[in-house]
């Protein structure tokens, strides 16, 4: 049985194709009892158990469409892979699947589009590494005075705010916190966290900050090194990735709204803008990010920096210890993409 017919790939522009075609209406239908026992298991009908629903019941409650939809799903999931696999395409991300037809006793039709990797003409990322690390990096340290300032900050917010006088000004306001702040002594620091005392206190606040500024100035040398190498490379992105980094951008976006207990709506109105307006800001950026995972993705191929399968299967662990309900394959993803990217940072950083 042919699982697809009236196969069409057009190329369109940016590294992208368009793959069309159908499903036999007797391939689809093959997909009929899978569907229907996982919309048996799915719905809850008063006088059946979960998953023991007949059939014609079953239809009753959710209709022939549901199911249809149900079993073009399951087809177009298999029928997918198998087209990629046959035609060889290189696809780099996640393909926008729109079916076209689907009828009762018909053939299901449908369009695909996707990315396919680009042509790269990389520069010589090597050079480019070295001669950013010949840049005399400024000494890190950390000034008496900006522990002071974060010691302040922490005496501050433990001052009880909520018998403020609000008739106050700003500056009686500060003055009154300044009044009331607990003074840095042992017995305070204790209140903060295990530490013996003030001393050591410093200590481990002055090792805490001096180790985030290293990180901060790690961070910084690896993006000069890594838009050296975008701004000398070539490279046609595909559309399709470009938008699905923006919608990584607004979908963190809302995150940190929601955690700022803000909706996203409200905070557009006070800027004055939509989320178009974000989405034409954004896309510089989200480009820049587009190239870079692909310039990456080559040179960690170019180089052989492939993490191993317990590498994957370690940080999985991480993953799903930290979040219980990911998906295991797309933490497998996710794992292979940011351990491959780190051995090119670090491959990079060895270039001195």
């Amino acid at each position: 049985m042919n699982l697809y017919t009236n196969l069409s790939i057009k190329n369109l522009p940016h590294s992208e194709v368009e793959i069309s075609g159908s499903i036999p209406t007797e391939s689809v239908a093959s997909y009929r009892k899978a569907a229907v026992d996982y919309l048996t298991g799915k719905v809850t009908i008063p006088g059946f158990r979960q998953g023991k629903v007949p059939e014609n019941i079953l239809m009753k409650h959710v209709g022939e469409m549901a199911l249809l939809e149900e079993m073009a799903e399951r087809a177009l999931a298999d029928v997918y892979p198998l087209i990629i696999e046959e035609k060889k395409l290189e696809i780099i991300d996640r393909p926008e699947i729109r079916i076209t037809k689907l009828a009762p006793g018909n053939p299901l039709e449908f369009v695909i589009k996707v990315a396919v990797k680009p042509a790269i003409t990389l520069a010589d990322y090597q050079s480019i590494a070295q001669e950013a690390h010949k840049e005399k990096d400024a000494p890190i340290e950390v000034t008496d005075k900006e522990i002071d300032d974060v010691i302040l900050e922490v005496r501050k917010s433990r001052v009880d705010h909520s018998k403020h006088d609000h008739s106050k000004s700003k500056e009686e306001h500060d003055k009154e916190v300044e009044h009331n702040m607990p003074e840095f002594t042992n017995e305070f620091i204790k209140t903060l966290g295990d530490f013996k005392d003030v001393g050591d206190f410093k200590e481990k606040l002055h090792a805490n900050m001096k180790e985030d500024k290293e990180r901060k100035a790690k961070e910084k040398k690896r993006l000069q090194i890594v838009e050296a190498i975008i701004s000398a490379s070539t490279i046609d992105v595909p559309n399709l990735l470009v938008e699905h980094e923006l919608a990584k951008m607004l979908g963190q976006f809302r995150d940190d709204l929601v955690r700022m207990g803000l909706k996203q709506e409200d905070y557009l109105k006070r800027l004055n803008k939509t989320e178009d307006d974000l989405r034409k800001e954004w896309r510089e950026d989200a480009e820049k990010r587009a190239k870079l995972s692909l310039i990456l993705h080559e040179i960690a191929l170019k180089e052989k920096l492939i993490p191993s399968d317990d590498e994957i299967e370690k940080e999985v662990t991480t993953l799903t210890a930290h979040y219980p309900d990911v998906d295991k394959e797309r933490a497998r993803v996710y794992a292979r993409t940011v351990l491959a990217n780190e051995k090119v940072f670090a491959f990079l950083e060895g270039k001195k």
